[in-house]
């Protein structure tokens, strides 16, 4: 284990975090924040909760239709032209979804949502590359991931906050001063472009945008059942497409929509395996938590979010040392402690009946806060130690697929085990059982991370 002086963070890079965090606010709350406004929608719409959960399912889907286009997107308009567009989209997708008038129309503006936000996660990591010149990248992540950490735990808390006072068109309307204020600071993102990449590789897209779709939305269906057609059908065709685009990524002599080439560092392939399996224990245990309290223990809505709070307390607290430890001394031992850290912190919730008290619950969910917020930074910007520039759009995009796949294998997991197990606490225990394993196993692939002064084989660029 090597420890290195810390260089400090550009003034520059700060700026452009700011910017960064203000941009990724509502898109992430929205992950969450619409779900625990089902039964609302569900009388307000007169429509059934099946399709009432394609509000949800839509943005999903059409953020993995996008996801592809922002690193090719990023090099031939620049970075802050992208981001304006995918800002202005979320943006006026939160205004229609507000004056939807049924819930055809509410999934349309969803999934307008989606769109937008899909053009803005990718660029996250790859415009703090550019603005620091890959110092301090760890420091930088660790700031940035304010919300990604408090997200999925805060978007349940303001939902609810906001059905108890106010009608459910403000779940989208919260999103517009927020979209103002990002729009506002979206000059600090830097405007790097590739002259020499101008053409779309359509081809690629039109193998990579439906096998991402493919695969996610027979995820989701999985919550009734694996033997099933709307699961293996999608899924299959997914699969065989992404391989296709694989295959013919790896062949391809000239430019393609994502150089898959960059999995021959084991940065990055290291990194896209440990943010799946972050994915994987962030969603699927967000999925139990609030349905155990809830089914489980008897709490409303409202009080089973607020007692999720200490997760994000947790999160907000470690994610400096998290930062600062990555730099030091590397990704790899600190992602293994953060995933033990989290997969200790998931057992007591595997072991509680309905007796236990609320207050060990409480402590355990801080504890796991602290394991999440420890391990998001060494995960995702351990892709970039010693990336050439030319790749970091590349690697972005990969990076965030993996883990949005991961969130999504996370979910039907549980959905599975919760549907497919005993009733009452049984089943959340089994559920729970499953996410304590799955973390392990993400702790022990995470000794494949690199250390901050590991190196990797060069690349021949193909753009």
């Amino acid at each position: 284990m090597k420890t290195q002086t810390l260089d400090a963070i550009p003034a520059e890079a700060k700026r452009v975090a700011i910017a960064v965090i203000a941009g990724l606010i509502a898109p992430i709350l929205d992950t969450t924040i619409v779900t625990i406004g089902f039964d609302n929608l569900t009388t307000a719409m007169s429509a059934p909760v099946g399709t009432v959960q394609w509000t949800n399912t839509g943005y999903l889907l059409a953020l993995a239709v996008a996801v592809p286009l922002a690193g090719w997107s990023a090099l031939r308009f620049g970075s802050r032209a992208v981001w304006r567009t995918g800002l202005s989209a979320f943006f006026l997708g939160s205004i229609l979804c507000a004056a939807a008038w049924n819930i055809q129309a509410l999934i349309a503006f969803r999934v307008l949502q989606g769109l937008g936000a899909g053009l803005l996660f990718p660029l996250m990591t790859s415009v703090l590359v550019a603005a620091s010149g890959g110092r301090a990248l760890g420091r930088l992540v660790a700031l940035v991931s304010v919300p990604t950490a408090l997200g999925p735990i805060l978007g349940p808390v303001v939902g609810g906050v906001i059905l108890h006072w106010l009608d459910w068109r403000w779940l989208f309307l919260v999103n517009v001063p927020v979209c103002l204020i990002a729009l506002a600071l979206s000059g600090r993102i830097p405007d790097d472009r590739s002259p020499g990449r101008t053409r779309l590789d359509w081809l690629g897209l039109a193998l990579l945008a439906p096998g991402l779709v493919g695969v996610l939305l027979g995820l989701s269906n999985m919550h009734a059942g694996i033997a099933r057609a709307d699961v293996l059908v999608p899924a299959a065709i997914g699969v065989a497409l992404l391989a296709a685009f694989v295959v013919r990524g790896a062949r391809a002599a000239g430019p393609t929509l994502v150089d898959v080439r960059v999995f021959a560092r084991q940065s990055v392939w290291s990194s896209s395996v440990g943010l799946f399996f972050f994915g994987v224990t962030s969603f699927g245990a967000m999925l139990a938590l609030p349905l155990y309290l809830q089914q489980v223990r008897g709490e409303t809505v409202l009080a089973a979010a607020f007692v999720l709070v200490p997760q994000g307390i947790g999160a907000l607290v470690s994610r400096t040392v998290g930062g600062r430890l990555t730099d030091a001394i590397g990704a790899r031992w600190v992602a293994v402690a953060g995933f033990a850290v989290v997969a200790a912190a998931t057992v007591p919730f595997a072991l509680a009946d309905e007796s236990t008290g609320l207050i060990w619950l409480m402590a355990a969910l801080f504890v796991r806060g602290l394991g999440l917020g420890v391990l998001i930074s060494p995960v995702m910007s351990a892709a970039f130690v010693g990336l050439p520039a030319a790749y970091k759009h590349d690697a972005s995009i990969l990076t965030r697929t993996f883990q949005q796949v991961g969130g999504s294998v996370g979910t039907a997991v549980v959905a599975v085990v919760l549907t497919a197990g005993s009733a009452g606490v049984g089943g959340f225990r089994d559920a729970f059982w499953w996410t304590v394993a799955l973390t392990a196993l993400g702790a022990m692939l995470a000794v494949r991370l690199p250390g901050t002064t590991e190196t990797a084989p060069a690349l021949k660029p193909t753009h």
